[in-house]
């Protein structure tokens, strides 16, 4: 390629340079390194693959566990500070008056040169992401003429700017945002055409916006990393060296992935679809009746209509070949010991179905932790207490962590091989099913915490 070619990309990388020492010249005084100051300040952008708060008010977010455990393994306290913009966060990197920017940041040339780039513990390819419809574009040169945004002060643009050096017409407009799920959600109502995205991220936001789709992979595959201030000391490197190195060898860091992101595979557009028409014109009738079952049992209202939906789509009169009956498809044993007499009624059904989660809940071993404990549970939901024992024993027999969702669902679908038999205490059962029905729960949960406020905030709205 000639040297006219990389113009665009090298005037964008020594203007971020020109623009970093500018700002190092003239802005606050740095931190103290946490060695210090015995806190460890970090910057980041909220979204559902970074740093988000919970149904229980809590921070919660890959980049926060991740972050979390870092401190902790040094014994330091730590501080988010939400930022509104990929601008705002880099710039105080560059000041120095954060210690490093967590939030799902890929290393490129031009950060690398401005910025210490941590270890690498992710890998995302960038996509250029579009309407569904007869006019996808296929190709590179099909973007021309599109409505494209793009998140401003991103890795996106640096591609675009590649792109635009084969495809001269091409343009783009760069949006302030937090990050590409706001553009993700224009995207599907119609206000672009297309926008730009890493692949966790479209991963996460297709199961909310059925009408998206992958047009193409804009560049090869990047690492993510963590960003520190350019004089950041060895020592804190070094430090973020052996955590990392620690975290992928004791299998932790496959643990968080697998919390965070293990259930985003896309559910069939229909499924997706179908939650989502179905919240508008149907949950509104039985929201008080979730409620009810929240007050009772302390699970998060949305975390119970998730299960209802994926066991009878919100049909309170839904019936089973196998005798399963009812909004939460109970068998007639479960209602018994639940006390539920009338299992079409919805509410029996919903309360009845609450009480049982939490039962199976109980059950399990005191040293489970959440969320595993709540996936467990659901799949025990499924194929009873007795065959998720059998699971749990088995995964332990195969050399894998018996508390941990992650290892249990891979080990399920072996309950309805013979080979296993011999080892089953409660025999046959279709593990696999199980695993379907938690994996789908997680998505539709997900869905709904988007969708619909909590009840404390519904009380509030109403």
């Amino acid at each position: 390629m000639s040297r006219k070619s990389h113009l665009f990309p090298l005037l964008r990388v020594f203007g971020l340079l020109l623009l970093g020492s500018v700002l190092a010249g003239c802005g606050p005084s740095p931190l103290a390194p946490p060695e210090q100051a015995g806190t460890l300040v970090v910057a980041t952008r909220a979204s559902p693959g970074t740093y988000y708060i919970n149904p229980a008010g809590e921070p919660s977010g890959f980049e926060y566990d991740l972050v979390s455990r870092f401190a902790e393994e040094n014994g330091w306290k730590v501080r988010f500070e939400v930022v509104p913009n990929l601008d705002e966060l880099f710039r105080r990197v560059d000041e120095g008056t954060v210690h490093l920017a967590a939030a799902g940041l890929s290393a490129t040339q031009a950060r690398d040169l401005r910025f210490a780039l941590g270890p690498s513990y992710a890998e995302v390819k960038e996509q250029v992401i579009c309407r569904s419809g007869k006019d996808v574009p296929e190709k590179a040169k099909d973007l021309a003429g599109k409505r494209i945004e793009v998140v401003a002060g991103s890795s996106h643009i640096d591609a675009l700017w590649w792109v635009k050096l084969r495809h001269p017409s091409l343009k783009w407009s760069e949006i302030e945002t937090t990050g590409e799920e706001d553009l993700l959600e224009r995207v599907q109502s119609g206000l672009s055409d297309c926008t730009v995205a890493d692949s966790t991220v479209y991963s996460i936001a297709r199961n909310y916006y059925p009408d998206i789709e992958v047009a193409m992979d804009l560049d090869k595959s990047r690492q993510i990393v963590w960003v520190m201030p350019k004089q950041t000391q060895r020592d804190f490197m070094d430090k973020l060296d052996g955590f990392f190195g620690a975290i992928k060898k004791r299998g932790e860091l496959k643990r968080l992935q697998e919390r965070y992101f293990g259930h985003i595979a896309r559910l069939a557009e229909a499924d997706v679809r179908g939650v989502l028409e179905r919240r508008t014109s149907l949950l509104g009738k039985y929201k008080r009746l979730f409620y009810q079952a929240e007050i009772a049992t302390g699970l998060d209202w949305r975390f119970l209509a998730a299960l209802a939906y994926q066991e009878s789509q919100w049909n309170p009169s839904a019936t089973s070949p196998t005798g399963v009956r009812g909004m939460m498809m109970l068998t007639g044993e479960t209602a018994d010991r639940l006390g539920v007499k009338n299992r079409l009624d919805p509410l029996e059904s919903i309360l009845g179905g609450a009480r049982y989660v939490v039962m199976l809940k109980e059950s399990l071993p005191p040293r489970i932790a959440e969320p595993d404990r709540t996936w467990l549970a659901l799949a025990a939901y499924n194929i009873g207490s007795g065959h998720m024992e059998d699971a749990r024993r088995l995964t332990q027999a195969l050399g894998k962590n018996p508390d941990a969702w992650k290892d249990v669902k891979d080990v399920l679908p072996l309950l309805a091989q013979p080979a296993y038999q011999e080892q089953l205490r409660f025999g046959y059962a279709r593990g696999g099913e199980a695993r379907i029905l938690t994996e789908n729960v997680r998505i539709y949960y997900d869905i709904l915490l988007k969708h619909e406020p909590a009840y404390k905030t519904r009380l509030a709205l109403d």
